[in-house]
């Protein structure tokens, strides 16, 4: 692929990503007038659980479509991945029927039968996504991905807002969610289905032989896939049974406008940032002086950002999003502590996977699940009031994203050490 290409790939990728979270964010402050915030609690539950399980509901196999070098080959994985999906969802929706009871009792919430039968189609819609949006990237359909989510948040919109306009409240927000999957999926899948010759090529025997061919993604890569998901909205899941739904609903939107930097800006330095550090690493040059001069800009850039959050999100939450929202800006100044450290880290923890550095940031990614599991198992039992219980939720962000920069940093520091000795 030229320089050129790239780049243009690249821009294309990013364009339909940027245009989508314009959309998302248009939308809110009319979301926001039109559902509760138990509504949008009840939706952060649902999609909590979506997502979660369907992070790894197509047993990470859509990263081997990548690899093999027939076509034929990677419609076979895709296959697999398709099969993988559909027996997950459907055991998913075998435990919901069979503990149904326990699910409406353990979170209190009389609509909760409305949308619980909506998790295993977003569960199969998120792992179609995924293996379709791989198989695309394999053949170099960016204009199809970029719109595929472009239209997810257009068709997200519509159903959300039309829904919300008769009042139908969270189940409108949750099919929202389904049906712009499925429109994006059905998208993506276009360009696998107008290939009949590549579709006949898919039989039990190859699926079984790259099944094992590539074990190594569902054996060493789910795990830390599913630890990580689940570290990220584990808030979602336990803030509706310790604190209710309301609250939950206050939380998720303080945290959804917390990390739009970090999906707008940081992902950008961090592609970057990437970029030039295997570069350099190929070439035997020292990392440590481009990683610190990221370093320094992120603060630049973070610092303010965190200082304006905690000074003013009351007040913009309350003219943006209505009166009723004023307490997700009080949250969003508890936020805005974490947010600085978060923001810095997350951006530069791309030099793990420079120097291949998986098992390290796995480790992490337990250790910030067990203990997150920890903190809000001690809360569950040892109930205090929300605002004590965001200072002690700050902190253990804060410490553990602190180890996280260690790790980080002491590994671009060993690294580049041992290429003065190696050369």
């Amino acid at each position: 692929m030229s320089k050129k290409e790239f780049n243009n790939n690249v821009l294309t990728l990013i364009t339909g990503t940027t245009i989508a979270q314009i959309i998302a964010i248009a939308i809110t402050p009319i979301l926001t007038r039109l559902y509760s915030p138990e509504d949008f609690g009840v939706f952060a539950l649902f999609f909590a659980i979506s997502v979660i399980i369907g992070s790894i509901s197509s047993g990470r196999y859509e990263h081997a479509i990548m690899l093999p070098k027939k076509d034929e080959d990677a419609i076979n994985i895709f296959a697999l991945g398709f099969i993988i999906s559909s027996i997950i969802s459907i055991i998913v929706f075998f435990i919901i029927i069979i503990f149904f009871n326990f699910f409406i009792s353990t979170y209190d919430y009389k609509g909760i039968e409305l949308w619980l039968f909506c998790i295993p189609v977003s569960i199969f819609f998120i792992g179609l996504f995924n293996i379709l949006n791989y198989y695309n990237n394999r053949k170099k359909y960016y204009k199809d991905i970029s719109s595929s989510l472009i239209l997810k948040a257009f068709i997200l919109s519509i159903v959300q807002v039309f829904f919300g306009i008769f009042k139908s409240v969270s189940i409108g927000l949750i099919l929202g969610e389904v049906f712009s999957r499925a429109f994006a999926n059905l998208k993506l899948l276009k360009n696998i289905i107008k290939d009949k010759i590549l579709i006949s090529s898919i039989s039990k025997i190859k699926i079984l032989a790259l099944a094992k061919k590539y074990k190594k993604f569902p054996l060493y890569n789910l795990p830390s896939t599913l630890a990580n998901t689940a570290a990220s909205y584990i808030s979602f899941l336990m803030i509706p049974k310790i604190f209710g739904l309301t609250i939950s609903g206050y939380f998720v939107l303080a945290q959804k406008l917390i990390s739009l930097p970090s999906a707008l800006i940081a992902k950008a330095f961090s592609q970057v940032l990437f970029q030039k550090m295997a570069e350099n690493k190929i070439k035997k040059i020292e990392n440590l002086p481009i990683f610190l001069s990221t370093i320094k800009k992120l603060v630049i850039i973070a610092l303010p950002i965190s200082l304006l959050i905690y000074l003013l999100s009351p007040l913009l939450f309350e003219l943006v999003f209505g009166s009723t929202w004023q307490m997700s800006g009080e949250i969003a100044q508890f936020l805005s502590f974490s947010f600085f450290v978060t923001f810095i880290t997350s951006t530069i923890s791309v030099a793990l996977l420079v120097y291949n550095e998986l098992k390290l940031l796995a480790k992490w990614q337990y250790l910030y699940l067990i203990t997150s599991i920890l903190f809000f198992l001690f809360f569950l039992f040892f109930p205090l009031e929300f605002k004590e219980f965001l200072f002690y939720f700050v902190i253990h962000e804060v410490i553990l994203y602190l180890i996280y920069f260690t790790i980080i940093f002491k590994t671009v520091l060993k690294m580049d050490r041992l290429e003065k000795v190696i050369v």
